[in-house]
């Protein structure tokens, strides 16, 4: 069992500054590298990962949002404000689900969909591809049952309908969308912070995530001595949440803010 220690993470006043406090010792970065008692394990939700990416950097390629999601993982590792390593990665855990094997027709039109020959299959297959040749970083898959899949009508023409402004006979398939939920994929997250904590694997966990659905197994940890930092890439969170946490830090640029630079303008090509 790894000795338990003061991690980076500790909670910061409002408003929500980007870093967690303390930040680590007077140690050099090499002996960090090997002798750091902070020994981290960062989790991640994908889809908000990507839908925060998004916001912030723009389109990317699975490639580039791959290898963003492992430098996010990896910035958890340095002191906030001198940019140094003051704890070891343990392993980058990424939670998600594959595209769902669904063949169906449109409500309306009665076209026939195929969803795994559509862009956003191909993408997302793509992303994980590119996610498991980064190194320690572990997929962990949920799935989408195909047999709960149903058109819905979407929320905004519902309340048109309602209100008079437009009939049935103008309905189209464009104002239907497909629910898709995906499963077990918070049953995993929290089984592997119950798995961290129990077995005294790491002493801190980052949780990139702003779901609310996390608290019972942040209790968890917390109670078994870890320090939880979340991670919300400046999304807004619920107030209540920080008497579940240890810290509140956000690496990544804040949206409107993130630097052209070269490389991000090759992923975006």
């Amino acid at each position: 069992m790894i000795e338990k220690s003061s991690a980076p993470g500790s909670k910061p006043s409002h408003p929500h500054s980007g870093k967690a406090e303390p930040r680590g010792n007077s140690f050099s970065n090499s002996l960090l590298r090997y002798m750091s008692p902070t020994l981290t394990a960062v989790l991640v939700d994908a889809a908000f990962f990507l839908k925060r990416a998004r916001c912030i950097f723009g389109r990317l390629s699975p490639e580039g949002a791959a290898r963003r999601l492992h430098r996010t993982a990896l910035d958890h590792l340095n002191d906030g404000q001198r940019n140094q390593r003051v704890a070891r990665l343990y392993r980058v855990f990424v939670y998600d689900a594959p595209p769902a094997a669904w063949k169906g027709h449109t409500p309306v039109g009665k076209k026939p969909i195929d969803l795994l020959q559509t862009p956003t299959a191909q993408w997302r297959n793509a992303f994980h591809e590119a996610l498991r040749g980064q190194r320690k970083v572990a997929l962990r898959l949920g799935e989408v049952p195909t047999s709960q899949i149903r058109w819905q009508l979407k929320p905004e023409v519902l309340k048109e309908l309602t209100r008079g402004k437009r009939i049935w006979d103008g309905i189209t398939d464009g104002d239907f969308r497909l629910d898709l939920r995906q499963k077990g994929v918070d049953m995993r997250l929290g089984l592997d912070i119950a798995s961290l904590a129990y077995q005294g694997q790491v002493n801190q966990i980052v949780l990139v995530s702003g779901d609310a659905d996390f608290v019972p197994a942040a209790k968890l940890a917390r109670r078994q001595g870890i320090d939880f930092v979340l991670d919300p890439m400046w999304a807004t969170i619920r107030p209540q949440l920080f008497e579940h946490i240890d810290g509140l830090r956000s690496v990544c640029p804040k949206p409107g803010q993130a630097a052209a630079s070269t490389e991000i303008e090759a992923e975006q090509a």
